[in-house]
């Protein structure tokens, strides 16, 4: 992923106000993020926790921005897994976080959302590329993918997740 500015990334959001993406506060670690290892850049709001945002670039290198919620608490038990939609890294349960995200456009303001389960630290792209483990008892699970395949699978699923909240 190329690297973005704050001014970039704030306008980059399809599914919210202006007033709502200028008071997004961004990671807490903005200035040292690893962009070569990035896919998309995803970061709970500190200032707000139960928010969640996303940017990625889509295929003309131009930034979307998602804003999500976050779910208050959730119980999960630690003898099952779950697997993330985006990168299909698996996790104990705790691991994976149901995220919501408006529509964009008029089907937003009426209240229409849509989900997804994924990382829930969103690191999605660190878990590809084995710069992250996942927290499993059984271990990850083996895949014959290349490296390039597997961030080309994790793009194409962030891809089509970004066309559900964009279509008009």
């Amino acid at each position: 992923m190329d690297p973005l500015t704050e001014k970039q990334i704030r306008s980059s959001f399809v599914n919210c106000t202006k007033g709502e993406a200028a008071r997004v506060k961004l990671p807490l670690d903005f200035g040292e993020l690893p962009w070569e290892d990035l896919d998309f850049l995803g970061w709970v709001d500190p200032g707000a926790p139960l928010r969640a945002h996303l940017v990625h670039q889509d295929s003309d290198g131009a930034p979307v921005g998602i804003t999500l919620r976050v779910p208050g608490t959730s119980r999960t038990s630690a003898l099952k897994s779950s697997v993330c939609q985006i990168c299909l890294t698996g996790h104990a349960a705790s691991g994976v976080s149901l995220l919501v995200a408006p529509l964009a456009g008029a089907r937003g303001r009426e209240g229409n959302t849509i989900g997804i389960y994924v990382c829930s630290d969103l690191a999605c792209s660190l878990y590809v590329r084995g710069k992250r483990q996942p927290k499993l008892r059984a271990g990850r699970y083996e895949e014959t993918l290349t490296l390039p395949e597997k961030i080309e699978r994790t793009r194409a699923n962030l891809d089509s997740f970004t066309a559900k909240i964009t279509a008009a």
